[in-house]
């Protein structure tokens, strides 16, 4: 069920009516809220809502054993076990097909007959995200960090769907102790939710879609049809779409979560204005940046040991990362690129004598050098293979006599949007915000009604999926 369509406006009124009128019963509320999410989760299959439900049991399972332990060699036997089931589960349906290619590939180059079976998995849309959730859950409390959670909050929490098939990945510190407090539908901040909602609907609809369509998906699928500047401006295009797009959804969730009464983590924060890999990491994708910094990088050693460990660490760090985005080289080779970038900041700054000295130059150099860095990283993220990916990358530097047809103001628009947008500052919107929010009742309909006629009147026809659904 994709955010901006009729039928999820339809399913929404109706959670959104349940939800405040179940508030004085919370266990209704509860088993409302549960099986709503479990109806969202399986409009796209009904059968991998079993999947849900196994994780949610496992996930409990492990969790009361690890509280009702004492003897540390137990609590250790017990998170060992909780990360493998998951990760198996996670590792069957996602890189099963991943891993038997690589193998037979191998046996193949080494001249060795035999092969393992193939054998097709459908993905469940958004594993990664809730079996991370489920993964922080168990792990919270195995670092006592977190209570068990009742059995009926725990299952609703990990299928909670604002944010079950694309994030932002929410703790279980986070979102758990909302559900014991009792929500005032008049403290809610429905300017903030509306606006997001309304820039989610239009970064999604208007850009992202819209860039995807006109240039794109063309010069990803064929780009031997393609000369070096329309690549180049491609690749500036998918930037902005893979950007729009997954930030869209972000917003959305949280912006229909503010108006259940809930407040989830901010999951972007203008990424595309960072002077640097690291900065830039502060700023993408927050909530899983802050997962591997918290559950892989710092139990991996972080930066506490020499220079060559901390090095590694980063390395493995952003190689899982890539890896955790799909079952293919080209995302380890994106998080590897990655991971490269942040050893040689790290480098440059322990070799570094005196401060850095931050003039308007250095920054808009800074901030050009890094968006190019983590544009040349997203050939291989978005192409359908390492093949498709070289083949971009040669055009790019090869055929500068080619035609620019493809390259429209349109598209050009729309990349400088994308991009331009990430520098309107938090101040200014808090501002725009505080003024709807003094308007009357009707008149915020009336701007809310405005904003969704533009939109849908420059949205291409059709919405297609989310990016981050295949993950």
């Amino acid at each position: 069920m994709l955010f901006p369509t009729i039928t999820f406006a339809t399913f929404f009124m109706v959670v959104f009516l349940a939800n405040w009128f179940l508030m004085p019963y919370p266990k209704r509320w509860r088993w409302f809220m549960l099986a709503a999410s479990y109806f969202f989760y399986g409009f796209w299959n009904w059968r991998f809502v079993g999947l849900l439900v196994v994780s949610s049991l496992a996930n409990q399972f492990f969790a009361v054993q690890l509280e009702r332990a004492k003897a540390e060699s137990s609590r250790k036997g017990l998170i060992t076990a909780a990360v493998a089931v998951n990760l198996g589960l996670l590792g069957y349906f996602k890189y099963y097909g991943f891993f038997v290619d690589s193998v037979n590939s191998t046996l193949d180059s080494l001249g060795m007959s035999g092969s393992l079976p193939l054998i097709q998995i459908t993905l469940p849309v958004g594993i990664s995200f809730f079996t991370f959730q489920a993964l922080s859950y168990v792990i919270d409390i195995y670092r006592r960090k977190l209570a068990v959670a009742p059995p009926l909050d725990f299952a609703v929490y990990l299928a909670f769907f604002p944010q079950l098939v694309a994030g932002p990945i929410v703790r279980g510190t986070e979102l758990l102790p909302q559900f014991q407090g009792r929500r005032d539908p008049r403290r809610i901040d429905a300017s903030r939710a509306f606006y997001l909602i309304a820039i989610g609907l239009a970064k999604k609809v208007v850009i992202a879609d819209f860039l995807a369509s006109n240039l794109v998906d063309g010069v990803f699928a064929s780009p031997g049809q393609y000369g070096s500047l329309e690549i180049l401006v491609a690749v500036y295009a998918y930037s902005v779409q893979i950007y729009a797009d997954f930030s869209a959804y972000s917003d959305i969730a949280i912006g229909i979560a503010l108006l259940l009464g809930f407040r989830f983590p901010d999951n972007f924060n203008a990424p595309y204005t960072a002077v640097s890999i690291q900065d830039f990491w502060r700023r993408w994708h927050m909530t899983l940046s802050r997962w591997l910094r918290d559950y892989l990088y710092i139990p991996l050693g972080g930066s506490r040991g020499a220079g060559l460990l901390t090095q590694r660490n980063l390395m493995l760090t952003m190689l899982l990362g890539g890896l955790w985005h799909g079952a293919a080289w080209r995302f380890v080779i994106w998080g590897g690129l990655h991971g490269l970038w942040l050893v040689w900041e790290r480098y440059r700054e322990q070799r570094r004598t005196e401060p850095l000295v931050i003039t308007p130059g250095v920054q808009l150099r800074r901030r050009l050098v890094t968006f190019h860095l983590v544009s040349f990283a997203w050939i291989f993220f978005r192409a359908s293979s390492m093949s498709t990916a070289w083949e971009i990358i040669r055009r790019l530097f090869t055929e500068w006599g080619g035609g620019v047809d493809a390259i429209t103001v349109p598209i050009l628009l729309a990349v400088a949007v994308g991009i331009g947008a990430q520098y309107v500052t938090r101040p200014a919107v808090d501002r725009v915000l505080a003024g709807f929010s003094r308007l009357a009742p009707a008149a915020q309909g009336g701007v809310l009604a405005v904003s969704l006629f533009v939109i849908d009147a420059l949205a291409n026809e059709g919405v297609a999926a989310f990016i981050y659904f295949q993950f």
